[in-house]
């Protein structure tokens, strides 16, 4: 096809077919696709375009001529503004069926031999508003004033955030009321770590159950000026029962560093979800919506099926919560992660609920699948929730061999998932696909898949 004429600045009217994997609207103007943010399908516009690329343009929203019935106005004041959500225009009934036209897609682009019929309704929320446990937030300061929240949508401008329509209102609250302390005390904060010492992240969370709060100042130093100050100012404000300091000294986008430091009150707070409790350090890793991790975890216990009699492997076991989810109803639940601290916590959690038939291990999937074949454990259930890369060709060349009566893949990433379903189904047929909305007003969706193995490989 001929590249079209097009000017940066150019306007046209556009119809907005579907939305993409960034919850972007999609037209074609002259039969090149066209990305526009906040643009809804449906809906007729007029667009003008931002940036020209060989194979797309990007282009902005001037004028909507038709608008979409799932079109609503966004809750939040600085929605246009902030990168934290994408889809808070539309409607909560538009947004699931959004993210279950994202699965269907990624499966029709990566594996078109698994039929759409095996994807689920999204189960969402009742109440799809502040469900975030956790606020990370970085940390400007003018004069006194310290500030803290989330960058403009490509750029490095801070929007300082007093409220947030997904946060659970009590983290905001508590770091609203922790910038007004480090303000008071004249606390440095530190935007470039070469240059300057001081606060680079304020991270706040709350237990959803026990209401117990932690609240964590990111640093790129081990003696903050007027620390001890600090923290007995802050273990003052409700619900707080453990303040840390995290040392991050490295210039990186990663939040949190290696060491964490408690400089008041308790090591933990305390979670619980439904019968299992888990104590998390500042460190752990725990699901931002711990409402809908019950319906996530509740769909890998349904899917795994099992009667008592089996052999589970939970891999990518992270702090051990689905293993132990799974404990009660296996013979036997062992689980691998290769983050060290994630294990440690995974053994501790175990304990804390009880699991006696749980064994967590450090190390790479396909090393610790094979070494405890090797010792007589095969397992009738693998469950796997890996980073949004996906599984390696490794593991699931190992896992296509070992053919486990069951295979649970829960995934937050469609389009790793059905890059990788187009290999699994070599040996395993699935059963079904249930996303679950665990992000709502973002892009986002998670899956948890249902595998069987097939009678005969390749068949």
């Amino acid at each position: 096809m001929t590249d079209i004429q097009v000017k940066v600045g150019q306007q046209f009217p556009l119809t907005i077919k579907r939305l993409g994997i960034n919850g972007e609207g999609i037209g074609y103007f002259k039969r090149k696709i066209t990305f526009v943010k906040g643009a809804l399908p449906g809906e007729v516009i007029v667009a003008q375009v931002t940036d020209i690329n060989p194979k797309y343009l990007q282009a902005k929203m001037v004028k909507i001529r038709e608008k979409s019935n799932e079109r609503v106005k966004p809750k939040c004041n600085v929605f246009d503004l902030c990168g934290g959500c994408q889809l808070q225009h539309l409607s909560y009934r538009g947004q699931l069926k959004y993210k279950k036209q994202i699965v269907e897609d990624a499966l029709t682009k990566y594996a078109p031999h698994v039929k759409l019929d095996k994807i689920k309704d999204v189960k969402g929320m009742h109440n799809p508003y502040t469900y975030r446990n956790k606020n990370q937030f970085p940390v400007e300061k003018t004069g006194c004033k310290v500030r803290a929240g989330l960058y403009k949508e490509h750029s490095n401008t801070l929007i300082d955030l007093h409220e947030c329509i997904v946060q659970d209102n009590r983290t905001m609250h508590t770091t609203n009321e922790v910038k007004k302390i480090m303000s008071e005390l004249n606390i440095d904060a530190c935007k470039n770590p070469m240059r300057e010492k001081g606060v680079r992240h304020i991270i706040t969370r709350v237990a959803l159950a026990t209401g117990e709060i932690q609240v964590v100042f990111v640093t790129n130093t081990r003696h903050l000026k007027k620390q001890d100050l600090l923290a007995e100012r802050v273990m003052r404000l409700p619900g707080v029962k453990s303040v840390a300091l995290n040392i991050n000294t490295e210039k990186t986008s990663i939040v949190m560093g290696d060491e964490t430091i408690v400089i008041a009150g308790e090591e933990t707070i305390r979670e619980q979800l439904q019968d299992h409790i888990y104590d998390l350090s500042a460190e752990s890793f725990f699901q931002l919506n711990p409402r809908q991790t019950v319906v996530l975890y509740n769909e890998v216990r349904d899917a795994a099926a099992l009667t008592g009699q089996e052999n589970v492997v939970d891999a990518f076991c992270g702090t051990g919560t689905i293993g132990i989810w799974l404990a009660d109803n296996a013979k036997e639940v062992r689980g691998m992660d290769t983050n060290e601290d994630g294990i440690v916590n995974a053994i501790y959690n175990a304990t804390l609920n009880g699991a006696d038939n749980c064994k967590f291990e450090i190390g790479d999937a396909s090393e610790k699948l094979n070494e405890w074949i090797d010792e007589g454990f095969y397992p009738d259930v693998i469950t796997v929730d890996p980073p949004r890369t996906g599984l390696s060709e490794e593991t699931i060349k190992l896992i296509n061999e070992i053919k486990p009566k069951t295979f649970v893949y829960t995934s937050c990433n469609p389009s790793t998932l059905a890059k990788d379903l187009a290999h699994l189904t070599k040996a395993f047929q699935v059963e079904y696909i249930q996303p679950v909305d665990m992000f709502p007003q973002t892009a986002q969706v998670e899956a948890v898949v249902k595998l069987t193995r097939k009678r005969k490989l390749g068949k």
